[in-house]
C-alpha cells in the first residue's frame, strides 16, 4: 500500500512538474511575442514614414524631364532667392519680436504685464494666410486704408510699402509665427528672473550688457528651438505665399503638379526643399552639440525689475501694437465681413465645409493620438537604440512641408493603385479603376505623417511622470501588454492625451497643402474653401470660413494657457 501510494505521488509530482514546465514554456512564448510585437510598432511607423520621404529624395536621381528643365532655366533660381530671403526675414524678425516681448513680460514689470503675458499667445490661433488675406483686404492699394489716406493727403501714397512684395510677406509671417519663440523664450526666462542679472552686475556689466553676455546665451536653446519652429512653418506654408502671389518652393510644388501636370517635376522640386530643411536641422543642431545649459527652478514670486516712465510706456505700446496687429485687427475684420456676407453667403455648402474640417480634424486626431499612444508605451517597455531611433524618425514628419508630403505619399499610392488594378483586371478580368487615390485613407495617412510628432510629445511628456516603481507595482498584481496599458497607464495620460488631440485637432483645421493635393473630389473644407476665395480676391467670402477656422484654435490655446496656470 505504501509502495503504490508513492507510485502514485511520484507519479503526480511528475505530472505536475510536466504541467508547471509546458505552461512555463507557454507563458515565456507568449512573452516573446508581445515583446516582439510591441517592438515592431515604431519600427512600422517609421517605416511608414520613410516611405514618402525615401519616394521624394529619389526623384533627385531621375532624369530631369522637360518640364524641371523648364523649371530650372526660368523660374529655379527666383525660388531659391524667395525661398532663402523669406526664411532669413522670418527667422531674424520672430528672434528678435519674441525674445523682445518675452524677456519684458518675464522678467520686467510694466502696466499691462499680467494681461499681455498670456494674450501674446492669441495669434496662435489664427492661420498665418488668415492674416495674410486681411492685411491685403486692408492696406493694398484699393484697400480702405490706402483709399483714405489718398482722400485725406490729397497724394498718390507714393511712399506708401508695397504691401503685396517681399517685405508684406516676411512681416506677416512674423506676426503669426511669433508666439513660438516667445512661448519657449519667457519659459527659459523665467527660470532666470532677476538673479541672472545681480550675478552679471556683480562681474561689472550693466543691465544690457547683462542681457547680452549672460541672459541670452543661457535661453539660447530655447530660443533656437522657438525660431527653428517658426522656420520649419515657414518653409511649409503655402497659403499665405500663395496670397501674396510670392513664388516659394511650396508654390512651386503645387505649380508643377496641378499647372504643369507633371508629378516628376513637383517630386524632384520637393527633394529639393527635403534637402534644404534637413541641412537647415543638421546645421542648428551643430551649432548646439558640445554645450551644455543649467536651469535653476523657478521661484514661486519672481522679483522683477519695476520700470517706469517712457520706458514702461514704450514696452506696453510695443505689446499692444504687436497684439493688435496679429490678433484683434484681424479678428475684427474678418468679424466685420463675416457680419455682412452671412445672409447671402452662408448656405448648405458651409455646413458640408465644416462637417468635412470636423470629420477630418477628429478622425485625424484620434487616429495620431493612438498611434503615439503605442509608440510610447512601447519605448517605455523597450528602451533601446532600435526602439529609440525608430521613435526619432517616425516623428521627422513635422519638419516636412505638407506639399511634400503630399507628393511623397501620392506617388507610392498612385503606384500601388496600378498594380492592384492591374491584379483585378488579370485575376477577375475587372476594371477596378482608382481604388486608394483621392480617398480619405491617403489623407489620413498624410496627416498621421505630419502631425505625429504633435501627438507624441505631449503624451511622451505624460508619460515621463509616471513613476518605475508605478509599472513594478502593475507587474506584481500580474497585468503586462495591453492590460497594463488600457487599466493603468491610459487613466493617467488622459491629460496629456487631451492635450494632444486638441493640437492636432486645431492644425489639421488650419492645414491647407495636404487637404488640396489629396482630397477626394468634392470633399472642400474651410481651409480649401478660404483658399478658393482669396485666389479670386474675394476676401469677404473668405472671412466666414476663416472666423470658423479661428474660434476652433482659440479653444486649444485657451486650454493650454489654463494647464500653464496650473
Amino acid at each position: 500500500m505504501k509502495a503504490s501510494n508513492g507510485e502514485a505521488l511520484q507519479s503526480a509530482g511528475t505530472d505536475s512538474n510536466v504541467n508547471t514546465g509546458s505552461s512555463f514554456y507557454s507563458s515565456s512564448i507568449r512573452a516573446v511575442r508581445t515583446s516582439v510585437g510591441w517592438r515592431l510598432i515604431p519600427v512600422f511607423i517609421a517605416t511608414l514614414v520613410l516611405i514618402p520621404v525615401g519616394t521624394v529624395v529619389s526623384s533627385l536621381f531621375a532624369p530631369a524631364g522637360d518640364v524641371w528643365q523648364h523649371l530650372v532655366e526660368t523660374t529655379l533660381a527666383e525660388l531659391v532667392a524667395n525661398t532663402f530671403w523669406l526664411a532669413l526675414g522670418v527667422s531674424l524678425g520672430t528672434a528678435l519680436l519674441g525674445v523682445s516681448l518675452a524677456w519684458f513680460t518675464a522678467v520686467c514689470d510694466f502696466p499691462g504685464r499680467g494681461f499681455f503675458s498670456w494674450a501674446l499667445l492669441l495669434p496662435l490661433a489664427i492661420p498665418a494666410y488668415v492674416i495674410a488675406f486681411v492685411a491685403l483686404g486692408l492696406f493694398d492699394y484699393v484697400g480702405p486704408v490706402q483709399t483714405a489716406l489718398r482722400a485725406w493727403l490729397q497724394s498718390d501714397l507714393a511712399w506708401f510699402p508695397n504691401v503685396r512684395g517681399r517685405l508684406g510677406v516676411i512681416v506677416v509671417m512674423i506676426l503669426a509665427f511669433y508666439p513660438y519663440v516667445y512661448l519657449l523664450a519667457r519659459n527659459a526666462f523665467l527660470t532666470q528672473g532677476k538673479r541672472t542679472l545681480e550675478a552679471a552686475q556683480s562681474l561689472g556689466f550693466d543691465r544690457t550688457h547683462g542681457f547680452v553676455k549672460l541672459s541670452l546665451p543661457m535661453a539660447r536653446p530655447w530660443i533656437a528651438g522657438g525660431v527653428m519652429l517658426a522656420l520649419m512653418e515657414t518653409l511649409a506654408d503655402f497659403g499665405t505665399v500663395a496670397v501674396f502671389n510670392y513664388d516659394t518652393f511650396t508654390t512651386a510644388i503645387y505649380k508643377a503638379w496641378f499647372g504643369m501636370f507633371s508629378l516628376s517635376a513637383a517630386s524632384q522640386l520637393a527633394s529639393v526643399l527635403i534637402v534644404i530643411v534637413f541641412v537647415v536641422i543638421i546645421v542648428e543642431q551643430r551649432m548646439r552639440s558640445g554645450m551644455r545649459y543649467a536651469e535653476s527652478r523657478q521661484s514661486a514670486r519672481i522679483d522683477r525689475i519695476p520700470l517706469s516712465g517712457w520706458r514702461a510706456w514704450s514696452i506696453a505700446a510695443l505689446a499692444s501694437g504687436t497684439l493688435f496687429l496679429a490678433f484683434i485687427l484681424p479678428v475684427s475684420q474678418l468679424s466685420i465681413w463675416a457680419a455682412g456676407v452671412f445672409a447671402s453667403d452662408f448656405d448648405q455648402r458651409y455646413l458640408e465645409f465644416l462637417w468635412h474640417s470636423l470629420l477630418l480634424s477628429a478622425v485625424a486626431a484620434a487616429l495620431t493620438c493612438g498611434v503615439a499612444l503605442l509608440m510610447v508605451y512601447a519605448a517605455r517597455r523597450h528602451p533601446d537604440r532600435i526602439t529609440g531611433a525608430a521613435v526619432r524618425i517616425s516623428t521627422i514628419g513635422y519638419a516636412l512641408p505638407g506639399a511634400v508630403l503630399a507628393v511623397g505619399i501620392f506617388i507610392p499610392v498612385a503606384w500601388l493603385d496600378n498594380q492592384l488594378s492591374e491584379m483585378a483586371l488579370r485575376l477577375f478580368d475587372f476594371h477596378s479603376g482608382l481604388i486608394l487615390q483621392g480617398t480619405l485613407l491617403t489623407m489620413l495617412i498624410a496627416y498621421l505623417t505630419r502631425f505625429l510628432a504633435v501627438s507624441y510629445n505631449p503624451i511622451d511628456s505624460a508619460m515621463h511622470r509616471i513613476t518605475p516603481s508605478i509599472d513594478e507595482a502593475v507587474r506584481g498584481f500580474g497585468l503586462t501588454g495591453w492590460a497594463a496599458l488600457r487599466r493603468v497607464h491610459l487613466p493617467i495620460l488622459k491629460g496629456g492625451i487631451f492635450t494632444a488631440a486638441s493640437l492636432v485637432f486645431v492644425d489639421v483645421m488650419k492645414e491647407m497643402p495636404i487637404t488640396l493635393m489629396t482630397r477626394p473630389f468634392g470633399w472642400d473644407t474651410l481651409a480649401v474653401r478660404i483658399f478658393e476665395m482669396t485666389s479670386e480676391g474675394e476676401w469677404e467670402q473668405a472671412a466666414l470660413p476663416a472666423v470658423t477656422l479661428v474660434l476652433a484654435g482659440l479653444l486649444p490655446i485657451i486650454f493650454l494657457m489654463r494647464q500653464a496656470e496650473k
